[in-house]
Order: structure tokens, then sequence, then C-alpha cells
């Protein structure tokens, strides 16, 4: 099983097939997607709202995508894991940009770094890559930019917002960006910016004109019942399954029916607990059977 690497992703663009990208924040998620035949693996600073309950990525710290990093790369065989440069952690100075792209690397084990912001961001870019660090530029819809965007709301509506995103695509590829995300646009933009530059596009509520598309993965699981952006398609219901799987255990607890004589050990030699579960058939640590039996 060969590792998808960057100049791989750059010629899916004219070879194809088209880059399938989900988000990713433990190691137990992560090797189940990329089971799945996930081929980039982002461990996005969107954790802060999927996994920390925050109302937006802005309190995410470098330190946090470091270690959510760690734990994805730690199990990602095929993968290529991405991670996000979180708030302030590039915007003051592209000497700032590189440092904390080189930390997602070194301490994160990340492979490349995305960047939110568009031609005013170049210059980071260019900084990042020429410290031999694949870059991934974001533009359109950008979370970090929530307040000055007076929300979550769909950009490049309108001949000049349009223009100016397609101007902040060209820069961007430019500054040696090797793909870009576009997030939150017109379906035709997405498709003109995809034509218009010579890297993958990936996007996210940006049409199926791109080269490939992402998804946080509680999103296309259906983790949340009551969240259906336009743009997410629900491929299951797992938040449903895991309240029903909660319901029967805690049933089952309540009533004593679990556990059973199954579920227990006896007095003799192999009923050591060493607290240690193997791998077993490519699943997780603690998805084996216990030591000892």
């Amino acid at each position: 099983m060969s590792k998808i690497t960057v100049p791989e992703l750059r010629a899916r663009k004219l070879q194809g097939p088209k880059i399938a990208m989900v988000t990713a924040y433990d190691a137990t998620m992560a090797k189940l997607l990329e089971a799945g035949g996930a081929d980039v693996l982002l461990v996005g600073d969107s954790l802060g709202m999927v996994v920390q309950g925050l109302s937006n990525t802005l309190p995410v710290t470098l330190d946090e995508m470091c270690y959510h990093g760690r734990a994805v790369s730690r199990v990602a065989v095929r993968a290529h894991v991405m991670g996000d440069l979180p708030f302030m952690s590039y915007q003051s100075s592209p000497e700032r940009a590189v440092e904390s792209a080189g930390k997602l690397l070194k301490e994160g084990g990340c492979e490349s770094v995305k960047l939110e912001g568009g031609r005013d961001f170049a210059e980071h870019v260019r900084r990042i890559t020429a410290a031999s660090i694949p870059v991934m530029a974001h533009i359109g819809l950008t979370p970090q930019s929530v307040h000055a965007m007076g929300g979550f709301k769909v950009q490049g509506r309108g001949a000049e917002a349009a223009d100016r995103l397609l101007d902040d695509a060209k820069s961007l590829e430019q500054a040696g960006a090797f793909a870009l995300l576009l997030e939150g646009i017109p379906s035709e933009l997405g498709a003109r910016i995809t034509a218009s530059v010579s890297i993958p596009t990936v996007g996210i509520g940006a049409g199926p004109g791109c080269d490939g598309q992402v998804l946080v993965c509680y999103d296309f699981l259906g983790m949340y019942p009551d969240l259906r952006p336009r743009f997410v398609k629900h491929f299951a219901e797992v938040g449903e399954a895991i309240v029903t799987a909660t319901r029967a255990y805690v049933s089952e607890v309540q009533s004593g029916a679990f556990p059973t004589e199954a579920h227990s050990f006896g007095a003799g030699p192999k009923a050591e607990l060493t607290g240690n579960r193997p791998v077993v058939a490519g699943l997780p640590p603690g998805y084996g059977p216990a030591s000892g039996e």
C-alpha cells in the first residue's frame, strides 16, 4: 500500500480520479476512514466546533492541532495527512507562517499544511513552500474570517466578487500552492476557477466541477441528525446508531442483563488481564480480543 504524495495529488488534476478528502481528528476515526479509501485526511481546525464544542474555529491553538495531527498520522498508512494552520498562527508574518507550518510537520506528523486567505497571503505561501513544506490554499468562505464576513455566508456572488476570488486563486497558484480548497462559493465559480488553474481544486459547497471534494467526517456520517447544510449529504446515520446502541447498553446494565458469564473472567490461569489489546485484522487497538483469552 503506497503512500499518497503531493505529486500524486497534483497529477489527479489531469489523470484522475477525483480527490476524496475527509477530516479526521483521532486515531480510531482516521484508521476507519482510511480503510474506506479516503485519499486525504485533513486534521482540520474544525475540531474546535465538532470536537471541542466551540461556536467557531478561532480559539483553536497550534499545539492542539499538533496533538490531533500526531493521533491521525500515527495510523495513516496510505492517506495523505494535511493539517490546518489555526487562527493567528500565520497571519502576522511570513516568518511566523513558516515556523508554524514547520511545527505542524515536526510535531504534528502532518505531510502538508492548509491556510486560509487570498492574495494577501501569497507571500506566506511562497515562503512556506520555499521551506519545502507543501501548502494547500483555502479561499471563498474562510471560517477564520467569520466575523469579518458577518457569519458563515456564501462568497463570490456577483461579477466583482467572483473576479476577486479568481485573482486570489491565480495568485496563490503562482506563489506555489499545490492545491486549492474552495469553500462556500457558487457552483459556476467553482468550475470557472478549476478550469483557470493548473493545480487541483477541492470543493466544499463549491459544486461538482472541482477536482475533488472534502467533508467533515461527522457531517457525512450523520453524527449531527439535525444539522444538514445544503452541501452535506448523509452517507450513513451513525448518530442515530450510537443513540440506539447506548440506550440498549444502558437498559441492559440497569436490568442486570449485561454483563453475562460470557463477558466475565474465571479463576483459571487464562484469566489474567493485562489491559493491553492487540491490533487484529487491521482494526484500531482495543478492537481485538482481550489479552490472556
